[in-house]
């Protein structure tokens, strides 16, 4: 019997335009396939009715997701006034109708109190998890999940279109674990009103915008040109892009070496932080280790096995 392929060793990031109607984990599987990669994971669900910036992380990448899932976020949505949905999107069951149509002024009058940190209950269909079990599938089975608040960072809105009286469109930035769709369940309980998100783009994830972003038509263009796979992996970004955050510390040969076994490396010279905290390791631009940075001496946290 022939083994089964095992896929190629790629390393890196890639910001995929995720279209409407697919799910995160089918969207994954697509470009893992196009990709013939061996490893691949995603950085943030989108919903399947959301397009937009969805983060794939390749091979030694995927050691870097946890970085990524702590940065903030950007989102265009359209809210539809008149009904609320069990999902509080488009897919989900009208359980609530109202013939309230806030005006654009109106909506911004409240935007203020969204902003900053505020507490909110996850949609009863999200990926939230209660006793080992994901609210959402909890939610298919007819039980009404009993979902506690959460605190979460709001750090803009703002109107940027408005096609009255239905429809209304905003834009947002915001931290880990904010819901767009309990934001806008909210924000119409606020208003006196009933609505939902009729459409959601995600723009934004840490250093990933729109103008990194590639679509899934493009990507088959690219696998199917004389270049093939070379094509497609040109299109990735740096393992190291997603810790813009954290100081990058340059190393030797030597150092490069001890880290990636594990062990600790002094740090000399006078590019050496003098504050403790996180830090990253390269050698030549390669990506050796993540790391502590504590009495001069960097302690890697984890270790990158990629060409040196």
């Amino acid at each position: 019997m022939a083994r089964r392929r095992k896929g190629a060793a790629i390393h890196g990031w890639l910001a995929l335009d995720k279209p409407a109607g697919m799910t995160s984990t089918a969207a994954l599987a697509k470009v893992k396939w196009l990709f013939g990669a061996a490893k691949a994971g995603h950085a943030g669900t989108l919903d399947p009715l959301a397009t937009g910036l969805l983060p794939i992380a390749f091979g030694e990448a995927t050691k870097t997701v946890p970085f990524l899932m702590e940065a903030g976020k950007a989102y265009r949505f359209t809210i539809r006034w008149g009904a609320q949905t069990d999902t509080d999107d488009a897919e989900g069951e009208v359980i609530a109708t109202s013939d309230a149509r806030p005006t654009s002024a109106e909506v911004a009058a409240a935007l203020p109190r969204f902003v900053g940190l505020i507490d909110q209950v996850p949609p009863r269909f999200s990926a939230v998890k209660i006793a080992g079990q994901r609210a959402y599938d909890l939610a298919r089975e007819g039980e009404t999940p009993e979902l506690a608040a959460r605190t979460v960072r709001i750090d803009a809105l703002e109107v940027v279109e408005a096609t009255p009286p239905d429809e209304i469109t905003l834009v947002a930035r915001c931290g880990k674990g904010a819901y767009v769709r309990a934001l806008v369940r909210d924000l119409a309980a606020v208003l006196g009103a009933h609505g939902h998100v009729a459409a959601l783009r995600r723009t934004r994830v840490g250093p990933f915008g729109e103008t990194h972003m590639i679509s899934l038509a493009r990507l088959e263009e690219l696998s199917h040109s004389p270049a093939g796979r070379e094509a497609l992996v040109e299109a990735l970004h740096p393992v190291a892009t997603v810790l813009d955050d954290i100081p990058a510390l340059a190393v030797g040969r030597d150092d490069a070496a001890r880290l990636r076994s594990g062990q600790p490396v002094i740090l000399r010279g006078r590019d050496a932080p003098v504050t403790c905290g996180a830090a990253y390791a390269v050698f030549q631009g390669a990506l050796v280790a993540i790391g502590e940075v504590a009495r001069g001496e960097l302690r890697p946290t984890r270790v990158f096995n990629l060409p040196l």
